[in-house]
């Protein structure tokens, strides 16, 4: 998905391939890292005014609708806990020290998860710009592999295939989540919702992870409802807006995943899902190739059996 980008980069810059895959990576890492690092500064700053009012006694919160305890399988406890919480939150916070413990323990968790993989990400874009710089060559060393493998006919063929599952995983897992994320994103601004740009960044990493986004929509289609700031109208076109970002998914994916890809796009989907759930990021691109290039190869075994068979059938008999 890179490469491409890179070789125009090089094509300007006189063939210098070191140098576009080093401005290159640079750019890209920069456009991560940069809002990242302004992520980081503004969570720790929030725990720390959160922290500071708390000690101070000044901690505002939102008073509880009394909608809320109609809603239907949950209304009456959450209700409930929302106004203990409300009425006396030093109180409220002492007797649910436990469950707190709990919920922070493994928003720890996740946190310290979501920091690994990011500089598991920076390291592997690190180790692409390598790559890049030698491409030409590391292309004709794959391809002598692959003819030596699969033989001088099929060679090319799999190492064409390699590429485009790459370029395909790429577009259709990362492509789709970034196109979600800039739709919630959008919709988390226009109706106000609190902390629109990380709630994004978190719509973006649970859709890589190919997890429904609905965890996100679903709270903040709450919240909409519940604070009753804008009309019914309003928060309907808001629901309908952040269901359709959520299921839009189920259209985009079939259309890039299977792009330019003689396999077929469940293969590679759950190719993608089995190597991540077995070796993580590396392994959403790793399950796919191994899957597809298996594919490929279980079908050219079937149709040369029966070539075999049809060469060695005599006409007539």
């Amino acid at each position: 998905m890179l490469y491409p980008l890179h070789r125009y980069f090089a094509k300007r810059l006189g063939d210098r391939q070191g140098l576009a895959a080093t401005l290159l990576i640079l750019a890209i890492v920069l456009m991560i890292g940069g809002p990242l690092i302004l992520l980081g500064n503004s969570f720790v700053e929030q725990i720390s005014n959160w922290q500071s009012a708390y000690q101070n006694n000044a901690l505002t919160h939102i008073k509880p609708d009394p909608e809320v305890a109609q809603w239907p399988l949950i209304g009456d406890r959450l209700y409930s806990v929302w106004n203990q919480a409300f009425s006396n939150l030093p109180d409220f916070i002492q007797n649910h020290q436990e469950q707190i413990k709990t919920i922070t323990g493994r928003l720890l968790s996740v946190a310290q998860n979501t920091i690994g993989s990011v500089f598991m990400l920076m390291g592997a874009l690190v180790i692409a710009g390598i790559m890049m710089a030698w491409g030409e060559s590391g292309s004709h060393a794959v391809l002598r592999i692959s003819n030596r493998i699969a033989g001088p006919a099929k060679g090319p063929k799999l190492q064409h295939l390699s590429v485009a599952v790459i370029r395909s995983v790429a577009s259709g897992v990362f492509g789709v989540a970034f196109i979600q994320a800039i739709l919630f994103g959008i919709g988390f601004v226009l109706a106000g919702v609190p902390a629109a740009g990380v709630l994004a960044l978190i719509v973006m990493f649970i859709a890589i992870i190919q997890l429904p986004t609905a965890f996100v929509a679903l709270p903040v289609i709450i919240y909409i409802w519940s604070t009753g700031d804008a009309s019914v109208t309003v928060n309907a076109v808001f629901t309908l807006f952040f269901i359709v970002a959520g299921l839009a998914d189920n259209v985009l994916k079939p259309l890039l995943l299977g792009h330019g890809v003689d396999v077929p796009m469940p293969i590679i989907l759950i190719g993608a899902l089995g190597g991540m759930v077995a070796s993580g990021l590396i392994g959403l691109f790793l399950g796919a190739i191994l899957l597809a290039i298996a594919h490929q190869i279980f079908w050219n075994w079937v149709d040369e059996a029966q070539e075999q068979t049809a060469a060695a059938t005599v006409p007539g008999e």
